[in-house]
């Protein structure tokens, strides 16, 4: 009678929890089907494709101790932080999760007066931050149905699906950045330009300091948008890039964070928290968020990958976030910090060749894809859609930009450069005053009469 009784308290569980959770799963993932197949060219897929598809989602996406579906139609797993892919990589082997916090960089104040400004900035007595700024903490969209976090233990993992690799151009593609070496940035890195290497088409806006410094991190506060895309192969992101190594050759460490929509890899129209890393310009190594193994997520509350909300408004309510990136001067991993000190993990420092030691420059603005469509330039925005000169509220804006020294503390930069390869799609001003620092405004339409 024992047996029996408790086969029938599992069957009732089973048709009383268990068969809810699956048909709910089924649905949210129905409404996510929907929505990718609007940002997915129809195709014909074969079985042999699905079954690669399916190991390589059986790698990334670890067992959950519990799943989260988001109003969204993400479903964020929590997954025991020992088993988070990062930990699959090679070099990662005998990794121990860094248990004790680093020791986050203290302010410093001003460099010398004497420090010159660089060429394309200037002072300005008017600048945004005389406005009102909602930086209210961001919160994102998976928080939304009261859970605002992972139990102890584990870390917030947004689930891959087959949809997510099937809108790539291949599964090798998935995840990842694309080299490029006919841009602008790269064909003037004579003249100590920085080389972004991205994928082809790809249009900058950025602020960057000299390439001779040791740098140990950057930060800086960004504001959110929801630039419109144009097809779905295009994104729209606004980053720090922490960059060393060899501009000319396949040896350029990079990391980078910040947001970015991007219809291809995430189905949606969504401002989204990323991160991405390489160390051999972006050819093999590397991903976005936790597509592959390497960036070590400590943090149980941010889900690297998540929508984030609420959004800039147009002439209204400004919401930005704070990005911070730097070397613990302890054990030499490189830590992400998201808002207000909060940490969210780190990329190891085995990963790295020369970021090993130190970068030796950053990066701060905004990147889209333009491929051409019909034959003209792309419409689809940087930032807020908005031109430079618009200013606050209208603009999309860094500010407070910073640097880590060697002694791991932050300094306001003084002495940037910026560049756009258009200036007539997508463009960028600088600043510099007491309460923003140096600062500015970038960002455009695309395709207009004078961007054909």
């Amino acid at each position: 009678m024992g047996i029996l009784a408790g086969r029938k308290r599992a069957l009732l569980l089973y048709y009383y929890y268990v068969v809810p959770l699956l048909l709910f799963l089924f649905f949210v993932q129905t409404f996510s089907l929907v929505s990718a197949l609007n940002y997915t060219t129809k195709q014909q897929v074969s079985s042999l494709r699905l079954d690669r598809i399916r190991r390589h989602l059986d790698k990334i996406n670890k067992p959950p101790v519990i799943t989260i579906p988001s109003p969204d139609g993400d479903i964020i797993d929590c997954v025991h932080k020992r088993k988070q892919p990062a930990l699959d990589h090679p070099k990662l082997k005998n990794h121990k999760i860094q248990k004790v916090a680093p020791e986050m960089p203290k302010f410093k104040k001003k460099r010398e007066e004497n420090d010159e400004m660089g060429s394309s900035s200037s002072s300005s007595s008017n600048s945004g931050s005389s406005n009102e700024v909602k930086g209210a903490m961001l919160m994102q969209m998976w928080h939304t149905n009261g859970t605002r976090r992972c139990p102890k233990g584990t870390v917030p993992i947004r689930r891959s699906t087959t949809h997510d690799v099937l809108r790539a151009k291949s599964l090798f593609d998935f995840g990842k950045k694309q080299r490029n070496t006919n841009s602008l940035l790269h064909r003037r890195r004579r003249e100590d330009a920085p080389d972004v290497v991205s994928g082809n088409g790809h249009e900058h806006a950025i602020a960057y300091t000299g390439s001779s410094e040791e740098v140990y991190g950057a930060k800086a506060t960004i504001n959110v948008w929801d630039p419109s895309i144009e097809v779905v192969n295009e994104f729209s992101l606004s980053q720090i890039w922490v960059l060393s190594g060899s501009f000319d050759g396949s040896d350029l460490n990079s990391i980078e964070a910040g947001w970015q929509v991007s219809p291809e890899l995430y189905g949606d129209s969504r401002p989204r928290l990323f991160t991405y890393w390489t160390t051999d310009s972006y050819q093999a190594t590397g991903c976005y968020n936790l597509l592959c193994a390497g960036f070590i997520q400590t943090n149980s509350r941010i889900a690297i990958g998540a929508a984030i909300s609420p959004v800039s408004s147009f002439s209204t309510n400004q919401y930005d976030v704070t990005i911070l990136i730097w070397k613990d001067p302890k054990l030499g991993n490189w830590w992400m910090g998201f808002g207000d000190n909060t940490l969210v993990g780190y990329w190891p420092a085995e990963l790295f060749t020369h970021l090993a030691e130190h970068a030796t420059m950053v990066e701060w603005g905004g990147e889209v894809v333009n491929s051409r469509p019909n034959g003209e330039h792309t419409s689809t925005q940087m930032g807020s859609g908005h031109f430079a000169e618009d200013g606050f509220g209208k603009a999309s804006y860094f500010r407070n930009l910073e640097v880590v020294d060697s002694d791991n503390s932050l300094s306001s930069v003084r002495g940037i450069s910026t560049l756009a390869e258009n200036t007539n799609c997508y463009n960028i001003k600088s600043f510099y005053n007491d309460q923003w620092g140096t600062y500015f405004y970038y960002g455009g339409p695309g395709k207009n009469p004078q961007c054909p």
